[in-house]
């Protein structure tokens, strides 16, 4: 029987190149998602389906889940990829628009778990795998809401490879780097702050810059397929991101800080 993978935020980006890649391997794919409009040809194989999955709304978890049951008969990987960054001033962030961030990269993550665990402990293991970032690791200007939820993440995952352990469930990180997909331009909210206005744009410049010169999602949907077949008890795959975790783990703070700010903001009068 082949095996079975359900993926959260598939219709697009990561989640959409590692929903082709699993394809292309000979498994089942579950590419979950909140709209199909954009969905290309791939999806119509008749080894995937794309359930409906809002993950701010539990109802469409389960439904998804048991869509996916029905339909395959089992599920062996979950990838936790759904999620969207909001970027700016912490003061210019409102507390409907934090709570949100949280709703859809860690409550989301919690709620789409906690459903899809007493299918792994019933058919005796699976590996869960959580997409957060090198932004789980360290931190980039106007970014502490986002990198709040990813550094949730990080340690909700780490803790919870203990509790599962037993059951036979792996759990697994993604931190990818840079990546160029459309999350900078669809992916990206914006808080604003009047006194905050020269910075938001040197940023913004900055991440647009970037852009194009990133590598592709394709690469990270491999390193996912290599996490979800690795039997080891690895957690943390680190695709595109392996040269900034090691800079900011040997720079002295000043020198990385100075880096980051260079880049990143250059000279705001």
């Amino acid at each position: 029987m082949n095996k079975t993978v359900l993926i959260t935020g598939a219709s697009s980006g990561i989640g959409e190149a590692t929903a082709r890649y699993f394809l292309q391997r000979g498994w089942n794919v579950s590419a979950t998602m909140r709209s199909r409009s954009k969905v290309g040809d791939w999806s119509q194989e008749k080894r995937a389906i794309c359930p409906y999955l809002d993950v701010t709304k539990p109802e469409t978890i389960s439904a998804a889940i048991h869509e996916t049951l029905e339909h395959f008969g089992q599920i062996d990987v979950l990838v936790n990829n759904a999620g969207y960054a909001l970027m700016g001033p912490l003061e210019g962030v409102t507390a409907d628009r934090l709570e949100h961030q949280f709703q859809t990269n860690v409550f989301g993550l919690v709620s789409t778990i906690q459903t899809v665990l007493p299918v792994l402990r019933q058919q005796g293991g699976g590996t869960i795998i959580n997409v957060a970032s090198i932004g789980g690791r360290l931190a980039f200007p106007l970014t502490s809401s986002y990198h709040a939820t990813k550094w949730a993440v990080e340690g909700l995952s780490e803790s919870l490879r203990y509790e599962l352990r037993r059951f036979g469930i792996r759990v697994k990180i993604i931190e990818p780097g840079g990546v160029k997909t459309n999350f900078i331009n669809h992916g990206t909210t914006w808080a604003t702050h009047p006194d905050y206005t020269k910075m938001v744009d040197k940023v913004k410049q900055f991440s647009e810059k970037i852009n194009d010169s990133l590598p592709a999602p394709q690469g990270v949907a491999k390193t996912i397929y290599r996490a979800a077949t690795d039997k080891s008890g690895r957690l943390r795959y680190s695709p595109y991101g392996e040269a900034f975790l090691l800079l900011h783990a040997i720079l002295p703070d000043k020198l990385w800080r100075y880096l980051i700010e260079n880049m990143m903001l250059g000279k705001i009068k």
